[in-house]
């Protein structure tokens, strides 16, 4: 039945959820220095870069699902991550920070929409996750059919969409208690993750 597909989807959101990666942090610290609605918008991009990543994985799985793919793929994503971590950590950590949490400047959307999309989108360990749930829901949980495939996997995505807003707003909520400084040492943070995440992906690939 449907619904049995909507509570495994649920499930494995959760699970999905509470995972840590770069796009943790990226929601985290945008949420905080940006506000609550900027949080939600990076939301947007991750669901959509989620999305995304099932149709290719769940249309291609036989020609993506090979060696020579995941080398070139953690290369890509390793750069990225690469990228963003050095921004962070020589661009925007350097810089003087004016932080007042009564004021804050929302990027564009679609700025916002795309920084949670390429950051989620291009971590080679996302395809691979779905990949692996693709395999999963229809190997083992019997989803072969189109109509239960969409549901388990809408009801994955809606469910990670769903808990990164409550993310963004309890972020939200630090904002008050944050000081310039504080601001400093999580872009710090969020550029060694990142830097990190991309140092792995290339060397352990």
């Amino acid at each position: 039945p449907l619904m049995d597909a909507v509570f495994k989807g649920v499930f494995s959101g959760l699970v999905l959820a509470v995972l840590v990666g770069p796009v943790f942090f990226t929601l985290i610290q945008t949420s905080i220095e940006r506000g609550f609605k900027s949080g939600v918008y990076v939301a947007v991009g991750i669901s959509l870069s989620d999305a995304l990543c099932i149709a290719i994985a769940y249309m291609g799985i036989s020609l993506i699902n090979t060696p020579d793919f995941r080398v070139y793929l953690s290369y890509i994503g390793g750069g990225i991550l690469l990228a963003f971590g050095a921004y962070y950590l020589f661009v925007k950590a350097r810089r003087p920070v004016v932080y007042n949490p009564e004021h804050i400047e929302v990027q564009k959307p679609f700025q916002l929409m795309a920084k949670g999309f390429v950051i989620n989108g291009f971590n080679p360990m996302v395809l691979f996750f779905w990949i692996g749930t693709i395999g999963v829901a229809t190997a083992q949980l019997g989803y072969t059919t189109h109509g239960k495939a969409a549901t388990f996997f809408c009801s994955i995505v809606a469910t990670v969409f769903t808990t990164d807003v409550i993310k963004a707003k309890l972020s939200d909520k630090l904002r008050m208690l944050l000081t310039a400084q504080t601001m400093k040492i999580m872009n710090l943070l969020v550029g060694l993750v990142m830097f990190g995440f991309g140092l792995k992906l290339i060397i352990f690939h």
